[in-house]
């Protein structure tokens, strides 16, 4: 691997010389042939430089070209302090009949998106919500979850998006959180809530009920909209700064987090997509990721209210139906993450993985060691994988197919988009700093945490941060390499080789990822320790060979031996949403602490659910939802793959 480092300086000359040579048309060539040239020289005539840029000029100068574009229209939407529904106005004058949405066979133009996110405005106006309120929204994949954010935007209101996954204190905390005037859910989300409502000190509550049994007390939300006005809602003269909607993400520690979007970061979420993976007007998007999440609900949708694509909805993710339905709907581009394609490879196969017309497919997460066979056996031409955190600054795309490489950034330009690596220590996941208290920077091929130069100014630099401040500090790092200096903390360890290209490697701090969704292991510890009676417990993620992501783990202290697995098992099924339940127990008759009395959770980690090294007793979650021991055959079952959890 090439190591050798090149002084900032030439970096930026080499940069501005290839901005410069943008402008010079056909007499590009030869101008990059002759920096080319010059920089070999003053290198001290280095030929792996030289290689560098012959391997990554092409790359660089479509990046280049994009990133200009992308600031370009930033600049103008923050300078006409442009909206998200004005963006879609705009939209909807070039194609008011053109199908926006299409959802279990029902087309949904850019019209009828209009009229009823309109309604969805007027009604909430009527109901005495004004500017910089907040609602919660907790509805399952459909259009009208659009609908509902986008209109509450028109008037001002902000939408909290509520993961339906959550029951109740996690419910409850994300509610009140981000400090919810009200509640809008739909039928199949309504069970839940009424779970809660007596915790949510009367909140009032809008059931979108279509005929059936409404919620308790619940307004009738569909009864409410079919008497307001169609005609939009009165411009109160909003700005692009302010907020849009909350997304919720579970961050490095405690329960989910509401972080703030705001129109700006949206617009930049979205543009940064489409410009960057060449996502256009003509394309048919096909997702079956949640609406609640960044990736489905803003990267996803913000293609259609933007840019003016057409989406296809579908509630659920389906294996058996993905490929038929991107064929049904001569879909382009559609949306993964890294389960999914896994999915998608284990499924048998059928006529219509062949027979699709996707071009695109662009998410995160999708493993190098299968990236190649999901290629070849899908013909999928393009992969756009990017890399980035919904609250987060430091946002990068792979463009040119790398396979396993979540993005980059050319060497030469780390000045005009400052994101980079910095050493950490292995245990506390702490940066190291050197004598005067700085962060030290690593090299190529060298593993560290991810981070990104805060800058209030630029849109793409600003961190908004969360509904908690508290919260929204922890983020951040400051003195970094100078003083004063503010670096967004993205909490995952990544490594760069020598042409840039950027390779997750982990996730740092009490959290980790399992069928797609991030799991803070201190909420799942509460949980596990209220439910056997306040006994310690540590929960850590363990990997699984060839599974996508960590498998829950929760290492239990029972001196006593009275843990009850059976209601152990209850209870986290009861409290927990699937994905955040352990898969793995293992009882402790004592938890190792350090000196300090925290718990060291990395030997536990390390330790995994290796049966042939632990000697204390092991269990695993079967098919029934119940902890049975996990013997040598199931071990084995497992790790093969035979058996999955």
């Amino acid at each position: 691997m090439i190591r050798s480092k090149f002084p900032s300086l030439l970096y930026g000359v080499l940069f501005s010389g290839l901005v410069v040579s943008i402008g010079l048309g056909r007499r590009l060539i030869p101008q990059i042939i002759l920096l080319a040239f010059v920089t070999f020289l003053v290198t001290g005539g280095r030929y792996e430089f030289l290689y560098i840029i012959y391997k990554t000029l092409p790359r660089d100068l479509r990046a280049l070209c994009g990133f200009a574009k992308l600031n370009a229209r930033l600049w103008w939407y923050e300078k006409r302090r442009y909206t998200v529904p004005q963006m879609f106005r705009n939209t909807l004058k070039r194609h008011p009949g053109k199908v926006a949405f299409w959802y279990e066979k029902k087309p949904w133009t850019f019209a009828e998106v209009d009229v009823m996110s309109n309604r969805v405005g007027h009604y909430f106006k009527s109901q005495g919500l004004s500017q910089g309120d907040t609602v919660a929204l907790l509805m399952e994949n459909r259009p009208e979850f659009v609908c509902v954010w986008l209109g509450l935007a028109k008037v001002g209101v902000v939408t909290a998006l509520i993961n339906t996954n959550l029951r109740q204190g996690p419910l409850v905390h994300c509610v009140t959180a981000a400090g919810c005037r009200a509640v809008i859910v739909s039928d199949e989300m309504a069970p839940g809530l009424q779970e809660v409502l007596g915790q949510l000190g009367g909140m009032k509550v809008y059931h979108l009920a279509e005929g059936r049994t409404g919620v308790p007390g619940a307004a009738d939300l569909a009864e409410g909209l079919a008497r307001a006005p169609v005609s939009p809602p009165a411009d109160r003269g909003a700005s692009s700064k302010d907020k849009l909607v909350y997304i919720y993400t579970s961050g490095t520690t405690g329960l989910p987090k509401a972080a703030v979007i705001t129109h700006l970061r949206y617009m930049f979420m979205v543009t940064g997509v489409s410009t960057m993976l060449d996502v256009s007007e003509e394309d048919v998007l096909y997702t079956s990721l949640p609406l609640y999440h960044t990736a489905g609900g803003m990267i996803g949708t913000g293609q259609v209210l933007l840019t003016g694509a057409t989406m296809v909805v579908r509630k659920k993710f389906s294996a058996s139906n993905f490929w038929s339905d991107c064929v049904e709907h001569n879909c382009t581009v559609a949306q993964y993450i890294g389960e999914i394609c896994r999915y998608l490879l284990s499924a048998p196969e059928r006529p219509e993985e062949k027979r699709h017309r996707i071009r695109l497919m662009f998410g995160n997460g999708l493993r190098p060691q299968i990236w190649r066979r999901f290629v070849d056996r899908f013909r999928v031409p393009r992969i756009g994988e990017f890399y980035g955190a919904t609250e987060g600054i430091s946002n990068i795309v792979n463009i040119d197919n790398t396979v396993g490489a979540v993005g980059f950034v050319p060497r030469y330009a780390t000045f005009a988009y400052p994101v980079c690596l910095v050493k950490v220590d292995d245990a506390t996941h702490e940066p190291i700093r050197d004598k005067d208290g700085f962060c030290m920077q690593c090299g190529p091929g060298e593993t560290g945490m991810f981070i990104g130069k805060i800058n209030p100014n630029k849109p793409i630099a600003s961190f908004s941060g969360y509904a908690d401040k508290k919260a929204s500090e922890k983020k951040i790092l400051r003195d970094v390499f100078k003083k004063g200096d503010q670096y967004f903390n993205s909490g995952d360890v990544l490594v760069m080789d020598e042409f840039g290209y950027f390779y997750f490697k982990d996730r740092t701090g009490d959290t980790f990822r399992w069928r797609g969704e991030n799991v803070a292991t201190s909420e799942v510890e509460a949980v596990i320790s209220n439910v056997v009676g306040l006994k310690d417990a540590v929960v850590y993620g363990v990997e699984i060979p060839n599974v996508e992501g960590k498998a829950g783990m929760a290492a239990i202290l029972d001196e006593e031996s009275s843990l009850d697995l059976g209601q152990l098992a209850a209870g986290v099924r009861q409290q927990l949403p699937t994905y955040a339940r352990p898969l793995f127990v293992r009882v402790l008759s004592h938890l190792p602490l350090t000196g300090t009395y925290k718990l060291i959770k990395r030997d536990l980690q390390l330790e995994g659910f290796d049966i042939t090294a632990i000697k204390d007793k092991l269990y695993y979650m079967d098919a029934k939802g119940q902890y049975s021991p996990l013997t040598r055959d199931v071990y084995e079952d497992i790790l093969s793959n035979k058996l999955r959890l």
